[in-house]
């Protein structure tokens, strides 16, 4: 069914949240607190048959004594009732159902086989079950029982994991990073990664999709959108069971087989996406992604004051397909004049250990004068002769000073260059600073 529905599910004109309840640290209550907080401008109601009011909030026994047709409804209700409640839902007219509840079971027989066939009934779109819930900033919507709610911003996650959203929610609070949509799946009942992928591909306020995957229901399906969706945009994955234990661990959480992670890095390559190994770079990423764009083209030039970071980065960018740009001989004839005769001669472009502010202001100067490259990546290993702060200052007065139409903007960590080995970690702990300038 691929986005049939799904605009209305992530930018509703109404919710209702059915299953809230007045317990202390119930799920329920969470998210009422969560849609409450976050000001969610459209209509809201909610549905309890055991309770008047909840936290100030009236409700209601029943959908159907809502004053208003609900576009989602949020369900936390017990796993029993999530069928019927579902089919009430699509009777009175609702898109789609995000469905928190666990314990809903799988196959044929089970209470997510009786949910799924009552909302087909009624062309109903379903999130869930088992999952965290969603997030979409831009409509003040949070219907998650996250302890966050990010503020909007161009990237979005979907994950197969409700914890693994709610920790990337949590650290994108400390660092006031941005989302268009962070959507949790849970047991993919309806709703799968490449409907999403197919969703965020195409959303203006997406730029780069970042991805948790335990397992793959539809092979064909998903490699068709995520073709479609990196040839649009960045699209990163983290992918876990790589090992036969973890690929076990995750079969018991999401109900699916993971598969042979041989197969998974193929296939991930073959539909252009990035595979980062853990969490950590995929915040690496998602932090670049907040602040670099997309060069027109995969020819870099590298400025480093060291030989050997700069080897690594050309190891890496050939990995991700990338070309090191060629240094023409004007462009080297204009680096001579203001470099010393020990730099390198070529790229990477090493200025040397006992590089200063001045020539790297120098070397940068001419590099984004020379329309031979397509971005540039600035390197710095720290020394005792000038602090990695002062070279990031003069990067940025460097770029602030190249016209508008010519620009290369954006920087970036460099951990992700070393990942395959600890050694990029431990370099980026010792002070290897880089940054990326590009054109726009």
């Amino acid at each position: 069914m691929s986005t049939y529905r799904l605009r209305n599910l992530f930018s509703p004109r109404s919710v209702a949240l059915v299953g809230a309840s007045p317990r202390q640290r119930s799920v329920g209550r969470a998210i009422l607190g969560n849609i409450h907080k976050a000001k969610f401008k459209g209509e809201f109601g909610l549905v309890n048959p055991h309770y008047a009011e909840i936290d100030g909030f009236a409700t209601v026994d029943h959908l159907g004594k809502l004053p208003f047709v609900p576009e989602l409804v949020a369900i936390t209700a017990p796993a029993t009732a999530v069928a019927d409640i579902v089919d009430e839902a699509g009777k009175r007219g609702a898109a789609g159902a995000l469905i928190i509840t666990a314990g809903l079971g799988h196959g044929a027989g089970s209470l997510a086989e009786a949910a799924e066939r009552a909302a087909q009934k009624y062309g109903m779109r379903l999130i869930g079950p088992n999952c965290l819930g969603i997030m979409m900033p831009s409509v003040a919507l949070n219907a998650s029982f996250s302890a966050h709610m990010p503020g909007p911003g161009n990237l979005a996650l979907i994950s197969q994991s409700g914890a693994i959203a709610a920790g990337m929610v949590d650290w994108a609070a400390q660092r006031a990073v941005g989302f268009s949509g962070i959507v949790s799946i849970g047991d993919q009942l309806d709703v799968d990664i490449a409907d999403l992928l197919d969703y965020f591909a195409l959303d203006s306020k997406t730029r780069a999709i970042l991805l948790y995957v335990e397992a793959i229901k539809d092979a064909r399906k998903f490699m068709s959108a995520a073709r479609a969706a990196a040839r649009i945009k960045p699209v990163v994955v983290v992918k876990s069971g790589r090992m036969a234990q973890g690929a076990k661990a995750a079969a018991t959480h999401t109900g699916a087989l993971a598969g042979s992670d041989a197969v998974y890095d193929a296939a991930f390559r073959r539909a252009g996406v990035l595979r980062v190994s853990d969490l950590r770079e995929l915040f690496d990423c998602a932090e670049t992604l907040r602040r670099v764009g997309s060069p027109p083209g995969n020819r870099l030039a590298i400025l480093t004051n060291g030989g050997g970071i700069g080897v690594l980065a050309v190891d890496r960018l050939a990995e991700l397909g990338g070309i090191p740009a060629a240094i023409t001989p004007g462009t080297r004839e204009r680096l001579d004049a203001v470099l010393p005769p020990t730099w390198s001669g070529s790229n990477p472009v090493d200025i040397v250990g006992d590089a200063d502010p001045a020539r790297y202001a120098a070397a940068l100067e001419v590099l984004l004068a020379d329309p031979g490259n397509d971005a540039i990546l600035v390197m710095n290993v720290q020394t005792a002769i000038a602090p990695a702060e002062d070279i990031a200052a003069t990067r940025d007065r460097s770029r602030q000073q190249v016209p508008p139409t010519t620009r290369r903007l954006g920087q970036a960590g460099a951990r992700g260059l070393g990942r395959r080995g600890p050694e990029g970690h431990q370099f980026a702990e010792r002070g290897w600073h880089s940054q990326l300038s590009h054109r726009r």
